[in-house]
């Protein structure tokens, strides 16, 4: 699979699971086993380096105890905010200038 173009969305996405797996008080591991998913792969998606399928992240979103479109929802909601936040930053870089 060919890294996405958009670091933004899974930043985003790496977001979203970090703070909920701390919502709930769970490790990496305990995350990993609820989703039958190895701890390093849950690692690498937290930081970012690594892109879920679409049915690892059912899986995930079940493990973190959401349903499905609640999951994605929260990632397209965090998505926004740092496309706006990204985009008022280079706004004001540009006024700077």
């Amino acid at each position: 699979m060919r890294p996405s173009k958009n670091q933004q969305l899974i930043s985003a996405l790496a977001t979203e699971i970090k703070l909920r797996r701390q919502e709930l008080g769970f490790s990496q591991e305990d995350l990993a086993g609820h989703c039958q998913l190895d701890r390093p792969y849950i690692s690498l998606i937290e930081i970012g380096r690594k892109q879920p399928t679409l049915s690892v992240l059912l899986r995930l979103s079940e493990g973190l105890q959401y349903p499905f479109g609640d999951f994605m929802g929260r990632v397209e909601q965090r998505y926004l905010v740092e496309q706006a936040v990204a985009s008022s930053a280079k706004t004001h870089r540009k006024a700077k200038q």
